[in-house]
């Protein structure tokens, strides 16, 4: 009985310690998010330079997960998780120290790099530590700490940047990376077997079939988040609506709620439980911010996005785990976050052409349609489930 509850606890030390250090790595990095548009507008940049200076940073990292998914069933997680923070603490901390919008360019690209290892690792090693049956609740609880640092970076950073200068800010990010680079090297990583390190050097990997339907729909639902955390505080200073801030914390307090039911609604239910009531409460809170009259509606948007955010992510990350091979966890969060990236990535860099042509409250429609088409394609999914089991039936 000891040894089966033991089996199924998932707050272990080494699980303590991932929470922990995920929570310090997303924190320096959101804190980057809309701070970054405010220093390539000092360096002289326009929308559509924003939109490429923070969309570069994701295409870098999409590259780079599927070696880095491959990496971990062959070189082991502790390998690329403490590779992948010491790039972004690098990265991160020369932004500062840049006058010309051509070398932050580059550095975007570096810091994309360390991205992209970092966050496949981490999602790969708290698989490796929850127990099978929590899982939805496990990842829940891990992917509460980098919400809840989605939800607390930006504001966080955007107060920073009004009081101190960005060289400043910047290491400080630095410093929280640095953080979760000391913690790493306490925790105790899933040994790489070396008959399954030879035959994966063989083998051209770029994503794991199993985890692409999950990957798909999260794909459309992070194009929002590209418009939001890229050109939010630029849409509400153009329309002089106060609160940017409220706006964020809100968005942390609602993450945080529904990470307390979601993870457990889904291991209970499933994924019709989570995803359909949490992508109609992403797409309302895009409408609203389509129309944004006032900091009152702001302050909805932002409690509805973050109770459907956080109900939807861990739900689909647990869906697309489970579906793969235990060896090929490591590729299938790789794709996952690939799928995240790109949503990202393509949201900033398209809506910095379409801000800078026809405004930034057509962002937040053009969202509200991105996810109303990732509803479609659910329901799609569900009907060749459905037409699967009736034909084996």
């Amino acid at each position: 009985m000891n040894a089966q509850a033991a089996k199924e606890k998932i707050w272990t030390r080494d699980f303590i310690l991932i929470v922990i250090a995920n929570f310090f790595i997303f924190l320096g990095f959101q804190m980057t998010l809309p701070t970054i548009p405010l220093f390539v507008e000092e360096l002289g940049g326009n929308d559509q330079l924003i939109g490429y200076v923070v969309g570069i940073f994701t295409f870098s990292a999409l590259l780079l997960r599927p070696y880095a998914g491959h990496s971990l069933e062959t070189r082991g997680r502790g390998f690329v998780y403490i590779l992948g923070l010491a790039i972004f603490v690098i990265a991160v901390g020369s932004f500062g120290f840049l006058t010309s919008i051509v070398f932050l360019f580059l550095m975007r690209v570096i810091q994309g790099v360390g991205w992209g290892f970092s966050t496949t690792a981490s999602g790969t090693i708290a698989t490796d530590l929850i127990p099978a049956k929590r899982r939805g609740e496990g990842m829940g609880y891990f992917g509460l700490a980098g919400n809840v640092a989605m939800a607390l970076g930006p504001s966080l950073g955007l107060v920073l940047a009004g009081i101190i200068s960005f060289e400043t800010l910047f290491l400080i990010c630095a410093g929280l990376g640095l953080a979760a680079l000391l913690l790493s090297s306490f925790i105790h990583y899933k040994k790489v077997e070396r008959k399954q390190e030879q035959k994966a050097a063989f083998k051209l990997d770029l994503y794991e079939k199993s985890a692409l339907k999950p990957s798909m729909l999260l794909f459309f639902l992070t194009v929002t988040f590209g418009g939001i955390a890229t050109f939010l505080p630029l849409y509400t200073l153009q329309k002089g609506i106060p609160g940017i801030q409220m706006y964020f914390l809100l968005f942390a307090l609602a993450t945080m709620a529904s990470r307390a039911f979601a993870g457990q609604l889904y291991d209970k239910r499933g994924h019709q439980a989570v995803f359909i009531p949490g992508s109609v409460l992403i797409f309302s809170a895009m409408i609203l911010l389509a129309w944004l009259p006032n900091s009152f509606i702001l302050y909805i948007a932002a409690f509805l996005y973050g109770l459907g955010f956080g109900t939807v992510q861990p739900g689909l990350q647990a869906w697309a785990i489970e579906k793969s091979p235990i060896n090929r966890r490591g590729m299938a969060n790789a794709t996952f976050f690939s799928f995240f990236d790109l949503g990202v990535g393509i949201g900033a860099i398209g809506f910095g052409q379409i801000a800078h042509l026809f405004g930034y409250s057509t962002i937040y429609f053009i969202s509200a349609i991105s996810v109303f088409l990732s509803m479609v394609f659910y329901f799609f999914i569900l009907y060749q489930e459905r037409l699967k089991l009736a034909q084996h039936g």
